[in-house]
C-alpha cells in the first residue's frame, strides 16, 4: 500500500510538473494585450511621422495632379510648388487635409502594423533567435499594405480631395470641413462606393510601399546591428532613411496614378489602366514620376520619425512588462 501510495503521489507530482511547463511555454502566447499592441504601436508612431511630413506630403500631391487635363499648363517645381500654396493660402494652407491624413494613419498604418507582425509570426519568426529572409518579410508587407489600403481607403479618397481642394478654382472647391464631414459629403453626393474609389491602384501602391518601408528597415537595421551598430535611435534614423529612397523609388509611380484617381470627378477615368494611358499619352512617361523628389523628401522624415517613435513605444512597453 505505501509503495502505492508513493507511486501515485510520484506520478501526480510528475503530471502537475508537465503541466506547469506546459502552461509556461503557452503562457507568452496567450499574454492578453499583445494583439492589440500591435496595431496601438504602429498607428501612434505613424500619427507622429505623418505630422513631421503633412506639408511635404500635399506638395507632392499637387505636383502630381499639375498638368493633369492642361499639358501646356506652367509647370511648378517643388520649391516652386511650396511657395505657390505659401503665397495664396498661407502657412495653414501647408496642413490642409491633416485632420484627414491623421485619421488615415490611425486606420491605415495601425492595420498595417499590426498585421505586418502577426503574418511574421505566423512564418516563425522569434525575436533575438530567427530571423525571417527578405523574400518572407517583403511577402508579410505586401499583405499587410493590402489590407490596410482596403480598409482605409475612405480617409485616402477624403485626405487627397481636401490636399488638392486649393488647387481648384474657388467656386469648384469641394470645401470639406474635416474628414468627417468629407466623407459624409461624398456618401451622400456620389454614393457609398466612392469613397473607395482608385482602390486597386491604392492597394498596388500600398502593397509596394508596405514591403518596400518594412521589410527594407528589418532588413538595412539587422545588416546595421550585425555590423556592430548599437540598438538606438541613431541606427533607427540611418535604417529609416535608407528605407524611405527604396520605398520612393518603388511606389512612386502607383501614387502618382492613385492620386489621379482619388482626385477625379465622375467618368473622368475608366479604371487604373485608363488613368495611366490618358496620362502617359499627354504629358509623357516621366510623368509617373511626378512629385518623386518631394515623395522621397517628404518620405524620409515620415520614416525617420515614424519608425524612431515606434521603437521608443516598444522600449516603453518592454518597461512596463519587466516593471
Amino acid at each position: 500500500m505505501a509503495t502505492s501510495s508513493t507511486t501515485t503521489t510520484t506520478t501526480t507530482a510528475a503530471m502537475a510538473k508537465t503541466a506547469a511547463v506546459t502552461t509556461s511555454t503557452q503562457a507568452p502566447a496567450a499574454k492578453p494585450g499583445n494583439l492589440h499592441r500591435r496595431f496601438l504601436q504602429g498607428g501612434l508612431a505613424a500619427m507622429a511621422g505623418a505630422c513631421a511630413s503633412h506639408p511635404l506630403d500635399l506638395i507632392k500631391v499637387r505636383l502630381q495632379l499639375q498638368g493633369e487635363g492642361a499639358a501646356s499648363a506652367p509647370k511648378l517645381g517643388p520649391v516652386a510648388m511650396g511657395q505657390s500654396i505659401l503665397r495664396n493660402d498661407g502657412v495653414r494652407g501647408l496642413f490642409g487635409g491633416l485632420t484627414a491624413s491623421l485619421a488615415r494613419q490611425a486606420v491605415y498604418s495601425s492595420v498595417r502594423f499590426g498585421v505586418y507582425d502577426s503574418c511574421k509570426e505566423a512564418l516563425g519568426e522569434i525575436p533575438g533567435e530567427r530571423e525571417l529572409s527578405l523574400l518572407e518579410k517583403i511577402g508579410a508587407g505586401l499583405v499587410a499594405g493590402a489590407v490596410g489600403a482596403v480598409v482605409a481607403n475612405p480617409c485616402d479618397v477624403t485626405l487627397v480631395r481636401m490636399q488638392a481642394d486649393g488647387k481648384l478654382p474657388v467656386e469648384a472647391r469641394r470645401g470639406y470641413r474635416n474628414v468627417f464631414h468629407g466623407m459624409m459629403s461624398i456618401g451622400q453626393s456620389e454614393g457609398v462606393s466612392a469613397l473607395w474609389s482608385g482602390c486597386a491602384p491604392t492597394v498596388a501602391r500600398a502593397m509596394i510601399v508596405t514591403a518596400s518601408q518594412f521589410a527594407a528597415y528589418d532588413q538595412i537595421k539587422m545588416i546595421l546591428v550585425q555590423m556592430g551598430a548599437p540598438d538606438v535611435p541613431a541606427t533607427h534614423l540611418s535604417a529609416g532613411f535608407m528605407a524611405g529612397f527604396v520605398a520612393s523609388c518603388t511606389s512612386t509611380p502607383a501614387d502618382t496614378i492613385k492620386t489621379r484617381m482619388m482626385n477625379s470627378f465622375p467618368g473622368q477615368y475608366s479604371g487604373p489602366i485608363d488613368c495611366v494611358v490618358k496620362t502617359v499619352r499627354q504629358e509623357g512617361p516621366m510623368a509617373l514620376y511626378k512629385g518623386f523628389v518631394p515623395t522621397f523628401v517628404r518620405q524620409a522624415p515620415y520614416l525617420v520619425v515614424m519608425f524612431i517613435t515606434l521603437e521608443q513605444i516598444k522600449l516603453f512597453y518592454r518597461y512596463l512588462d519587466e516593471n
